[in-house]
């Protein structure tokens, strides 16, 4: 007993004295670690305190996107996009109140309004069936708390009428793709994103129905398939999914993908927005399952090739793309980022004259950026979607074939108001990345590279997955595809026409810092002019 009474005795005072020693130990071991190290300035100069630079600088990225940066700042995403695309998955809706916070003093594009908007009964709305989700529902909203809770809901999902279809193939192929929406998910793999991410687009997708998911160049796997939504496979020069061992074309693989039901068509891709160059993926990302479904092997980086290295010209391209299709008997696309206008122009020309060709062409705009790339790619190589979208669409009428080719733009349009410009300026279809990955989760923690995605999204690592429950992103997914469908038909409205798919360039205006205005004709007159002019 008297042990113990001593204990008591000197226990607090000894726990007093190693709360305060344990720090000064570190500080000092710290305080000659730096010193003595040869790396850093800093830290040499300034022992202990040159640490708090780096601290600094490592959470800097989190203190402007919660703390400092204004609503409408902030890249790739302002907060106010951001929240848009949160907003509308969790809660189906676009409402704001006490007006736009959008800078109208800058410059930009506007939709022109008519005097006599279209009422509700007027447009060629598909909503004769509804769709079944989940949706959050607000009860209080406290300084530091929120309380509200999910419930079930029947929503419209703003399909177009069966008229009005956007079809893929619809002249060249054994099984044309047809689609009652304007808007489904870009190119993201499975290995550059997670299982659980995968799954819970696939799943949320198929209940939004007439929309697709395209895989991204690595292949379909179980996880794409969860959902039964349609897919469309994306073939990368890596020949993900359907290679050999050696790394050559398939053609027994491709047939086998070209057999299953829900792969309805195929895309060639060519470049990406973000990367004209080849995929990376980072090897800690390359798990068994991964390098099976990419015939890869596990634990090593890949980086596939910046082109495909059979086809080096539109002929060859070309040929390939008609053997496909003969194959599979399904479309087939190519995916390109626009920059040599000139060679543009040439394959336009080929396919007019060949008579061969896509039956669509996405096109990514320089801004596009879901996957890892080099600073200087993402930056300055291929032009923004709204410069390079009515380009392309404007060769295509030229040479009298755009009738043949849809058009499906990408970059950046992850709200219903610049869908509708992107439409308007020439696109039958949008592809969306980066909103779908905001719809299940995303921060924006800008590390999809590293394995390390706080939020499990861009990841393979089974520990941060767990964040990721699948059976609620995917509603979320499901609210945000409706409420982008619906937000289409809104604008489609306000401009004075029934369906979004008659959104035309004349809807459209540019108003540069100085408030002139100019339609989009006029900026495709000042690209056409000869240099010298200038």
């Amino acid at each position: 007993m008297g042990k113990i009474r001593t204990i008591t005795k000197y226990l607090p005072s000894a726990i007093m004295t190693t709360s305060i020693a344990t720090p000064l130990i570190y500080m000092a071991y710290m305080y000659q670690k730096d010193d003595r190290q040869q790396q850093h300035a800093i830290l040499r100069n300034f022992p202990l305190l040159g640490r708090v630079r780096y601290i600094s600088e490592h959470v800097g990225p989190e203190l402007r996107q919660y703390l400092f940066a204004e609503d409408n700042e902030g890249e790739p995403f302002s907060r106010l996009q951001f929240q848009n695309v949160v907003k509308a998955g969790k809660y189906n809706e676009r409402l704001v109140g006490f007006g736009s916070d959008r800078n109208f003093e800058e410059e930009g594009y506007f939709i022109r309004n008519t005097l006599f908007p279209k009422l509700l009964t007027e447009m060629r709305i598909d909503n004769t069936e509804k769709t079944n989700t989940y949706k959050y529902v607000v009860d209080n909203e406290g300084l530091f708390s929120r309380k509200e809770h999910r419930e079930e809901a029947q929503v419209d999902p703003y399909f177009l009428r069966d008229e009005d279809a956007i079809v893929l193939g619809e002249k060249t192929c054994r099984q044309p793709f047809r689609l009652k929406g304007q808007v489904g998910m870009s190119g993201m793999s499975y290995g550059a994103l997670g299982e659980r991410a995968i799954t819970a687009l696939s799943r949320g997708l198929a209940i939004a129905g007439g929309t697709w998911m395209n895989t991204g160049e690595g292949g379909i796997s179980d996880h794409h398939l969860a959902g039964n939504a349609d897919l469309m496979m994306q073939i990368g020069p890596g020949l993900f999914g359907v290679r050999t061992p050696a790394g050559e074309f398939s053609w027994e693989a491709f047939r086998e993908k070209a057999a299953m039901k829900q792969v309805k068509a195929f895309e060639i891709k060519l470049a990406q927005g973000a990367k004209t160059r080849g995929g990376h993926l980072e090897g800690q990302k390359v798990t068994e399952e991964i390098a099976r479904i990419r015939l890869i092997e596990s634990g090593k980086t890949v980086n596939s090739p910046n082109r495909f290295e059979e086809y080096d010209s539109f002929p060859k391209l070309f040929d390939f793309i008609e053997e496909l299709r003969e194959v599979g008997g399904k479309p087939v696309g190519m995916k390109i980022v626009v920059g040599d206008i000139e060679s543009l122009e040439e394959m336009v020309q080929i396919m007019k004259e060949s008579n061969k060709g896509p039956d669509f062409i996405t096109i990514d705009g320089g801004e596009g950026g879901t996957g890892a790339t080099y600073q200087e790619l993402a930056d300055s190589v291929g032009l923004p979607i709204m410069t390079a979208l009515p380009i392309v669409d404007e060769l295509l009428r030229e040479y009298g074939i755009r009738d043949r080719v849809k058009l499906i733009a990408s970059g950046k349009l992850i709200t219903p108001d610049k869908a509708a410009i992107a439409i308007a300026m020439g696109a039958d279809l949008i592809h969306i990345a980066r909103g779908f990955m905001i719809s299940v989760g995303c921060i924006m923690a800008e590390v999809c590279h590293t394995n390390t995605c706080p939020v499990g999204v861009a990841t393979t690592d089974q520990k941060l997955q767990t964040g990721l429950i699948v059976d609620e992103k995917l509603y979320r997914v499901t609210n945000y595809v409706t409420s982008l469908r619906a937000g289409l038909f809104n604008v489609a409205a306000a401009a004075g026409v029934d369906s979004p798919t008659k959104l035309e360039r004349k809807h459209i205006l540019y108003k540069d810092n100085q408030g002139r205005i100019s339609g989009v004709e006029n900026m495709l007159e000042k690209l056409k002019r000869p240099v010298e002019d200038e």
